[in-house]
């Protein structure tokens, strides 16, 4: 499907290619040709009026025309002035008898009194370019002048010229020809990847959807076929439903949610956002989890005097900075959504041990900080530390993937979650102008940096 598309591409950019050269050739093509002609014709003006100046017009009594043109002591000059141009000339008289040549032989070519240069045919393979001048004095025809010149000099050059032409729009139309294969190689391959991507993204989907649907689907089917089960063991099946259905339906959720984003349709409703705020009440609903697993979950803010302030959840509002400097501008729930994914990622990846710790960490960069000397504007930066499982190095520049699994055999409680937090999360950041890093080293632990500006 990509190779035709990509060789249709190619076509049309060749195709489109080759009809704007052709144009264009025969357009130089034209120009040149008629240059050429216009030089022949300015050639025989120039003679005819050179011709005409050195005349030699004598008196005439016994005639009705009072004067006559002295052929020989005319024309001997001129007949060796024009014979190295290969211009010949003509002189006819009044009635249009020829009187005088340049030609060996007579041209079998009636004459036509026109001013105008014209191509006339000698033999089928002889053309002249002609200008037929009438001399006249006052009312009185003395004759006259035709000028000939061999049509070659504009036929040779025409020629040479669109050998050269069809040389160099073949070679033109090849090189295309070659660069848009190239080219449209390179148009197709983000096509070709987010294609690929779309069909893993399909597949995860459906293993996603596939495992809660058929547990469903078999508890279901076992309470269908025993009417009379245990009532605390049918209690038991209701409760492992609710929970898929619940975790069924986090994931079309988020489902959801991206492909908005994608569609740009998930704009952020602006208001003016208290982050440390926001935290804290991230925090709080997760710190029963935290409770349950045996992680210490904690929340540090960090004034510009890079003051270390922790928060105890029992005494909130006695420990929070009182300036605001801890404000932006923000969709409160889709940064709710963010930090709650980051925090709860932490805490599902972070084993119960008697150390295990997440760490929320609030701090405002100022431009004139050392850590933000590249930032024009003031930052608010969250870290989201933990000392759990890790990730693998190879796996951090994919890590934001939609149902990417650095490693699928690691355990992770699938129940807590889509698989799609960190995607969610790098979506959310890319809405609100900021940045996402992670660092992270196998049983070292993970942190999560996001970076937000202030408007």
């Amino acid at each position: 499907m990509f190779q035709t598309t990509r060789r249709r591409l190619a076509l049309w950019y060749t195709t489109v290619t080759a009809i704007l050269l052709l144009v264009f050739a025969t357009t130089v093509y034209l120009y040149v040709r008629s240059t050429l002609i216009e030089r022949v014709d300015d050639t025989l003006n120039h003679v005819v009026e050179v011709v005409e100046r050195s005349l030699i017009v004598e008196p005439v009594t016994e005639s009705y025309i009072p004067y006559r043109v002295n052929v020989e002591a005319s024309f001997h000059n001129n007949a060796e002035a024009v014979e190295d141009d290969r211009i010949d000339l003509e002189w006819f008289s009044a009635t249009g008898e020829l009187l005088w040549s340049t030609l060996s032989v007579p041209l079998d070519i009636p004459l036509n009194s026109n001013q105008i240069g014209e191509t006339v045919h000698v033999t089928s393979d002889q053309l002249l370019r002609q200008l037929t001048k009438r001399v006249e004095i006052g009312r009185y025809v003395l004759g006259y002048l035709r000028v000939s010149h061999p049509w070659f000099e504009v036929t040779k050059p025409s020629r040479k010229l669109i050998l050269d032409l069809t040389i160099g729009t073949s070679l033109m139309v090849i090189s295309v020809a070659v660069i848009g294969w190239f080219l449209s190689g390179l148009a197709m391959k983000p096509v070709h990847e987010s294609y690929q991507r779309l069909k893993q993204f399909t597949a995860d989907a459906s293993h996603e959807l596939r495992n809660p649907i058929a547990t469903i689907q078999t508890t279901v089917q076992v309470a269908i076929a025993d009417p009379d089960m245990d009532m605390q063991w049918q209690r038991q099946q209701l409760k492992v439903v609710e929970r898929l259905t619940q975790r069924l339906g986090r994931l079309v959720n988020d489902l959801l949610f991206l492909a908005r984003v994608d569609s740009g349709m998930v704009q952020p409703e602006w208001q003016t956002v208290h982050l440390d705020d926001l935290l804290t009440e991230v925090i709080e609903e997760q710190l029963l989890i935290a409770d349950q697993k045996g992680i210490f979950l904690s929340l540090h803010l960090i004034d510009p005097d890079n003051s270390r302030q922790e928060l105890n959840l029992d005494k909130i509002a006695e420990d929070i900075i009182a300036e605001d400097i801890f404000t932006l501008q923000g969709d409160w729930n889709q940064l709710a959504r963010l930090f709650t994914n980051l925090v709860s990622n932490a805490l599902q990846y972070t084993p119960p041990s008697p150390d295990a710790s997440v760490q929320v960490e609030l701090q405002r960069l100022n431009p004139a900080t050392k850590s933000s000397s590249r930032h024009k504007q003031s930052l608010l930066q969250v870290k989201v530390f933990d000392n759990g499982i890790g990730i693998p190095e190879s796996a951090l520049p994919h890590i934001c993937d939609r149902f990417y699994r650095a490693d699928p055999a690691r355990p992770h409680d699938t129940s807590t979650g889509s698989g799609l937090g960190l995607a969610i999360a790098k979506a959310i950041t890319d809405n609100h102008h900021g940045e996402i890093q992670i660092h992270s080293a196998i049983g070292q632990g993970t942190t999560v940096t996001v970076i937000l500006p202030i408007f």
